[in-house]
């Protein structure tokens, strides 16, 4: 049972993914890591389980039994207790304390949005982008219709975003959204120019991009459920056109996804599909699908030139959070891109996907 006592900040930081969280979202995980000693015997967790919790062995020896009967015994200490015990859901492994043994687990989903908000925490900004024939038209509903990103988005829900999109007048100097506040809406500037900056470790103001017409921001908090992780302020009188979460979410956000359970995914791999996983390369090589590309969120935007735009890849994380922001960083830049239902955690082995 959990006795109160914190993990050791140092012993935290050789666990993967946490080693990877920026301090402050570290801070917040490590709040929360408690230690539990565990007699032998007990079990920690069984098979089929649904705990929804990332569990680490931290001492002693954790016999882990499948389904069809094999053994595996974890010790900790060792480069294997560094990743979470069987961490796909339901629990493929029954869990039991070999030796009497002491163990940390948290909220999945807490980790996974940790995780999130830090490899989403590059320009919080998506450049519309049209035809250069096209681009010196002043008409922001032009530039909107002729984007890559409105493709695969219904003419029905276009007419319907036209009609809910909300115009608000901006002065210079006024502040559209602040770092660490939740998402609430999509922005597109209709016209004026606005920066974008974030707050460093040492409270310095530091200044990311500078957006103009025909720009949109703000999608990722409302993709990954984050904290906003820049602050934008009007750099002249302007205009911009804002989609509430709702309305982003039923009318963009969907038909820009589109999500294929396990079976569906590897017909598409067998039919010239590519699986790409947006996790940590230290967690890619403990728990990747076989034949995978591996190209962390947060550096998807400066490779995604690597990638080929005629080719479809089935974005995968362990949850479908991280996952889904990257597929819908791939659609707005005119790829075929789907979702694994659920992630990784609701397969079977990644040997066996």
């Amino acid at each position: 049972m959990a006795d109160g006592k914190l993990v050791e900040k140092a012993v935290l930081k050789t666990l993967v993914p946490p080693n990877a969280l920026n301090a402050e979202n570290f801070q917040e995980l490590a709040g929360k890591a408690f230690v539990e000693d565990i007699p032998a015997g007990k079990t920690i967790f069984k098979l089929g389980d649904l705990d929804r919790k990332t569990t680490y062995l931290l001492e002693g020896q954790v016999e882990m039994t499948s389904e069809d009967g094999q053994v595996q015994i974890i010790n900790g200490g060792t480069d294997v207790a560094k990743h979470p015990l069987a961490n796909l859901q339901p629990r493929k492994h029954t869990a039991k304390a070999k030796s009497a043994c002491r163990i940390t687990r948290f909220d999945s989903d807490l980790l996974d949005i940790l995780l999130t908000w830090d490899q989403l925490s590059g320009i919080e900004v998506s450049e519309i982008q049209v035809e250069e024939d096209n681009a010196d038209d002043g008409d922001w509903m032009t530039k909107i219709l002729q984007s890559r990103a409105f493709l695969q988005v219904p003419p029905a829900n276009i007419q319907a975003m036209f009609m809910r999109i909300q115009e608000v007048p901006m002065s210079k100097g006024e502040t559209v959204l602040k770092q660490g506040d939740d998402g609430d809406y999509y922005y597109i500037i209709k016209n004026g120019k606005a920066k974008v900056t974030r707050a460093s470790k040492t409270g310095s103001e530091l200044t990311l991009a500078t957006l103009k017409d025909g720009d949109a921001f703000g999608e990722e908090a409302l993709l990954s459920e984050a904290k906003r992780n820049a602050t934008v302020t009007m750099d002249t009188d302007g205009t911009l056109m804002r989609l509430s979460k709702e309305d982003f979410n039923a009318l963009l956000k969907e038909p820009m996804l589109s999500w294929l359970d396990l079976e569906e995914a590897q017909e598409m791999v067998r039919n010239g599909a590519k699986w790409l996983d947006v996790r940590l390369e230290s967690e890619h090589a403990n728990t990747g699908i076989n034949g995978s590309d591996n190209i962390p969120l947060f550096m998807l935007r400066l490779k995604v030139d690597s990638l080929d735009v005629n080719t479809p890849y089935i974005v995968y994380c362990d949850t479908g959070r991280r996952s889904s922001a990257a597929a819908f960083l791939l659609s707005e830049r005119g790829f075929q891109a789907y979702c694994l239902k659920g992630g990784l955690m609701e397969q079977a082995p990644a040997e066996d996907a």
